[in-house]
């Protein structure tokens, strides 16, 4: 076909900067999403303090990007936390991370397919138009994996124009309380006051907290195709998490102003689903509603897009190394994306949404919550193992880094994350409304696809030395070919 090897195997260099990485982050994180979703049952089932425990989780992720970024220089796959622990803790964890990561990013597409096919369903069916659920999430499957087919510039800049949208809206409803002097108890510290986040409930208040900061890994799976990743990175890094956290801290500040300390949980509690909507409509006016719905669904689009792209770059980068099947490597050759594997994956998104519809599953009590919950414990089990590569990295490479941001940031964040870890997994219950097994056992599941992908890893070892020497190389060869 006359393509030279580095452009069958690299996605195009030098396309995207700091913003567009960080539009990448933000909407993954789907901030209109995640303030309507998360925080009305944080309030509800745990305390107050839920702008705080946004603080707080957020300088936590902070201490963790000091030795993220540290690595990045190194590290700018988009195999991301792949290359990462395979980097620091050899190459069987570094499959077992990504086998966790795929688990991970392909259970909450599921989850935000069903809950936007839902919310849609809702909005339009008092206008006539009465299509089903999983119809609206097919539908979205489809242009969301158009988007996914074309240059990553164009995903780039399409994320910032839903985040921008949704972050305003919001924005203003945090001016406006503020403009009016908060609700019946006047402006305060709830909320922030350290009696508040620690009060009891805090556990179940950092349940859905830490799940609003999923999609943070977005930074270094983009660096492939950053320009000027070693300084890309870290910048998008950190301006991605501080936006995230000093945004929902203050809007979810707002709304317990809005309502006023004694009364918010149990406003929350009456009913979740017009929480933020009723504290808006009554700040902004009626016509915020319209704009709040059409947001939402835009922000769960945003969300959506932003994770396809992400796990069409590990499908390539796995495909790349050997550990998929080769196609899922193949670029498209005007846009320079990972073209075959967005296209395998919305095939397979959408038999499982089939699936659900098959057995009348319900789309938000078993489908969204049910996915995001596993996600979400996924996710902090990847950054656990993370944080100790880092920590394994640059042991091996003493003097490169002060020890205050390679081993010390690295230690506290993982000790964390792990505390994290446990307090998910012991709430299950109570993040997904069910009692079931199945959720139960959603962290033995996590450790057994680890345990699979180290599996896998020894087996290639064992069985193709080659191959095996190969893992989490093939972009630096790839590179070199260029």
């Amino acid at each position: 076909m006359g393509s030279s090897v580095a452009e069958k195997r690299s996605l195009a260099s030098n396309s995207i900067g700091v913003a567009h990485i960080v539009f990448f982050v933000v909407a993954a994180a789907a901030p209109m999403a995640a303030v309507v979703g998360a925080t009305p049952p944080a309030f509800a089932f745990g305390n107050i303090g839920v702008p705080g425990a946004f603080l707080l989780v957020g300088i936590l992720y902070l201490i963790f990007s000091a030795g993220f970024t540290a690595m990045a220089r190194s590290v700018s796959s988009a195999g991301g936390f792949y290359t990462y622990i395979s980097r620091g803790l050899g190459r069987p964890l570094g499959v077992a991370g990504a086998f966790l990561a795929i688990a991970t990013y392909f259970t909450i597409q599921i989850g935000i397919y069903a809950s936007l096919g839902l919310f849609a369903h809702a909005a339009l069916a008092p206008l006539g138009v009465g299509v089903p659920w999983w119809v609206w999430s097919l539908l979205v499957l489809l242009i969301v994996s158009w988007c996914g087919q074309r240059h990553i510039v164009f995903s780039g800049r399409l994320l910032g124009f839903c985040m921008i949208a949704e972050l305003l809206i919001l924005s203003l409803f945090a001016v406006g309380v503020i403009i009016h002097g908060g609700g019946p108890e006047g402006l305060t510290t709830a909320g922030l006051k350290p009696s508040d986040i620690f009060s009891p409930g805090i556990g179940v208040t950092l349940v859905f907290v830490v799940s609003a900061f999923i999609g943070f890994e977005a930074t270094v799976i983009f660096g492939e195709e950053a320009s000027n990743p070693d300084k890309a990175i870290p910048r998008a890094t950190i301006a991605a998490v501080t936006i995230i956290t000093l945004f929902y801290a203050l809007v979810s500040w707002a709304v317990v102003q809005y309502y006023g300390a004694s009364s918010v949980a149990a406003k929350a509690n009456a009913s979740m689903e017009s929480f933020y909507f009723s504290a808006i409509a009554g700040t902004l006016g009626d016509w915020s509603i319209v704009a709040m719905n059409m947001l939402l669904l835009t922000s769960f689009f945003a969300c959506l897009l932003s994770f396809h792209n992400t796990l069409n770059r590990y499908f390539f980068a796995l495909g790349r190394d050997g550990l998929l099947w080769a196609g899922f490597a193949r670029i498209h050759q005007k846009h320079a994306s990972p073209h075959v594997a967005g296209r395998i994956q919305a095939v397979l998104v959408a038999a499982i949404l089939i699936g659900f519809m098959l057995i009348n599953a319900d789309p938000y009590a078993v489908v969204f919550s049910w996915m995001v919950a596993f996600a979400g414990i996924g996710i902090l089990a990847i950054q656990v193992l993370v944080s100790i590569s880092i920590i394994a990295y640059f042991a091996k490479l003493p003097g490169e880094h002060s020890a205050l941001r390679v081993f010390v940031a690295p230690a506290i964040a993982g000790l964390a994350l792990t505390a994290a870890f446990v307090q998910v997994s012991r709430n299950l219950p109570l993040l997904t409304g069910s009692e079931s097994v199945i959720v139960t056992l959603f962290p033995a599941f996590v450790i057994v696809i680890a345990a699979a992908g180290v599996v896998t890893a020894l087996r290639i070892r064992r069985t193709n030395p080659a191959l095996y020497d190969r893992l989490d190389k093939t972009f630096a060869a790839a590179t070199a070919e260029a």
